[in-house]
């Protein structure tokens, strides 16, 4: 589970085949920033509680993803602050203080590998659009996941600024008509 709030950053791409606004994630402040990471009992009503507490702090969050880990009694929650040293201390307190929170820790970005997944739906109404858009999939390790007649779904996952370059080239050969991103998800490096 993933969720973007409305708050995030934004950057703006035109696209060339329609003239509409792409609306990229800007993730450029993101490498800045510490990956908060919790173990949590993989319940039900954990992330409606700790997304109540990140709402009655006051607390901003810029990505966060969560899924079952090797042991069906734990999750794994993603959380990307947006925020200072200051709050991102705050943030680890209140996430320590919470009776399902097993484990709170936090990585730079640098110390982790660090992956989101995006599916874009691309309009082509030509062969040289789709052949553009899937030569640039095929050279970046993406891959096409639907296509029609007039469209095509390209399922990625990178870094988050890799994906942003690939919106951004492959939105040069068709208009980008749908684009979802799961949030950032990360393990620390090494043992």
């Amino acid at each position: 589970m993933s969720a973007r709030p409305a708050e995030a950053a934004v950057g703006h791409i035109p696209s060339n085949t329609s003239g509409e606004e792409v609306v990229l994630n800007d993730q450029r402040k993101q490498a800045t920033k510490q990956i908060v990471y919790a173990i949590v009992e993989n319940q039900r009503g954990v992330l409606h509680r700790i997304s109540g507490m990140f709402r009655a702090k006051g607390f901003n969050i810029t990505s966060i993803s969560i899924g079952e880990t090797s042991s069906p009694d734990l999750a794994r929650m993603t959380i990307i602050p947006d925020g200072d040293d200051q709050a991102l201390q705050l943030l680890v307190k209140q996430l320590e203080k919470m009776i399902d929170v097993i484990e709170v820790g936090t990585m730079a970005h640098e110390d982790a590998v660090a992956r989101e997944l995006a599916l874009v739906k691309f309009e082509t109404r030509d062969n040289k659009a789709r052949n553009g858009i899937l030569d640039l999939s095929n050279n970046l390790g993406a891959k096409a996941v639907d296509i029609s007649k007039d469209s095509l779904v390209v399922e990625y996952t990178a870094t988050p600024e890799k994906i942003d370059y690939f919106i951004i080239e492959a939105s040069k050969s068709g208009a980008v008509k749908e684009i979802v991103r799961t949030g950032l998800t990360a393990l620390r490096r090494g043992l």
